[in-house]
């Protein structure tokens, strides 16, 4: 197979669009919290951008898509020929059976990398050195996210026993779902938490995060058949109908149980969306895309609340919605999977596939979720107990942006010197200290 121009050109369009989406979880994540911490948020996801790409292009591709000259380690973990990426530089020409250069694809799967991480920073908002969490981004992507992307994805065991995850319900939404769960029980409850309000800053922001999320979700799903054809036009499709239905779920679950339906509500339910529907997106028909949707909305808007009754402190619900909202995809998939695109691929229990497909649809996520909440914990306690994973209360409770990054997201001190009053009240004080 020669160099395809057209889906070369879709792929660089797709990897752009994934891409974007670390930016958009920012902006989705900033609102979301405090404004004296909405910097600090932003750059966690800024950061992962800076630290993945270099470890999957120093290793991490190696690691997850290249076979280990071990046949009982490859079950595990891919091996070291495409260090530093040069051997793919080398052969960036040459057929390798997608029709683009092997370039391109590491490319699109270094953004999946980038996400997965980011999305774990939402449930240590508020409370977390930006050093150690920076070490915490390398450590973590490379002992647990490119392992796992080479289960699922590489030559290894999960994909040998023929589990299906389209785009990354597994790999990125439960990976990162699990994690979130154990490094927010490893650093603890927010000074205040469920004593003082902490509500979304600003919901404009949050909504335009959702749209970013939205738009480049389609690269990420519709980009993952690594081809222009009829697949990648119906995990196109469907990754529409599913976001469109999960946030009217969500919506009206809000209304029935609490009397309204908020802007929140359905930049969170349109989220939950694109996670349920990311693995199974081009697998099953726009009707079961739909119905995932509806599960996902309305299942995720309850999930939310499981912190509350449990007391682990996920600050932006990334356990509620993508851990949850990923289960619920894998889970689905066993069910409604119709069309057998590859090999290995099943047809789920209702197209007469059996119980097979769905027993594997049911270990992925207990094998990953359980790899990457216990690993999680280890590397959090690891950090906490050498370089300290949290800023000492007083920062906390004065603003992590201007004691970690001498800097506020919204300069008010010219808004005070034309003597006009603000709503937000005054500017941070001067940092006693600024963290590493």
């Amino acid at each position: 197979m020669k160099i395809d121009g057209g889906t070369t050109a879709w792929m660089i369009v797709a990897t752009a669009m994934v891409l974007l989406m670390t930016p958009g979880l920012a902006f989705f994540y900033g609102g979301m919290t405090r404004a004296k911490s909405v910097l600090n948020m932003m750059m966690m996801s800024f950061g992962a951008i800076i630290t993945v790409s270099i470890t999957w292009m120093l290793f991490g591709h190696s690691l997850a898509f290249t076979d280990n000259p071990s046949a009982a380690l490859n079950n595990f973990v891919g091996g070291f020929d495409a260090l530093g990426l040069q051997s793919l530089v080398d052969t960036a020409t040459k057929d390798d059976g997608t029709g683009m250069p092997s370039l391109i694809f590491s490319a699109f799967q270094m953004t999946f990398a980038i996400i997965t991480v980011a999305l774990i920073s939402g449930a240590i908002a508020d409370r977390a050195k930006f050093g150690a969490w920076i070490l915490f981004t390398v450590v973590w992507a490379t002992v647990v996210y490119f392992p796992v992307a080479h289960w699922v994805w590489g030559t290894g065991w999960l994909n040998t026993m023929g589990i299906e995850d389209f785009a990354g319900g597994t790999v990125v939404h439960i990976n990162a779902g699990a994690a979130a769960l154990a490094l927010a029980l490893v650093i603890g409850k927010r000074q205040g938490w469920r004593k003082e309000p902490m509500r979304p800053h600003n919901l404009t922001l949050v909504l335009l995060g959702a749209g970013l999320l939205w738009f480049g979700w389609f690269g990420f799903n519709a980009g993952s058949e690594l081809a222009v054809d009829g697949t990648a036009a119906l995990a196109f499709l469907n990754t529409q109908v599913a976001t469109a239905v999960a946030a009217g779920a969500w919506l009206v679950v809000e209304k029935l149980r609490d009397g309204h339906a908020t802007s929140l509500g359905v930049a969170s339910g349109a989220v939950a969306g694109l996670v349920a529907i990311t693995p199974a997106c081009g697998f099953v028909d726009p009707w079961a895309a739909m119905l995932i949707g509806l599960l996902a909305g309305a299942i995720c808007a309850f999930a939310v609340g499981l912190k509350y009754k449990l007391g682990y402190d996920d600050s932006l619900d990334v356990v509620g919605v993508h851990l949850v909202g990923g289960v619920i995809g894998a889970v689905a998939l066993g069910f409604l999977a119709a069309y057998p695109f590859l090999d290995q691929q099943s047809e789920g229990l209702f197209y007469g596939g059996g119980f097979g497909q769905l027993g594997l649809q049911v270990l992925g996520p207990i094998a990953v979720g359980g790899y990457s909440f216990v690993l999680t914990w280890i590397i959090g306690k690891i950090i906490d107990k050498t370089v300290g994973f949290r800023v000492p209360a007083e920062n906390e409770v004065t603003g992590i942006d201007v004691t970690t990054h001498a800097e506020t997201g919204y300069d008010l001190g010219t808004v005070y010197a034309s003597g006009v009053a603000s709503s937000n009240g005054p500017t941070a004080p001067a940092p006693k200290k600024v963290d590493a």
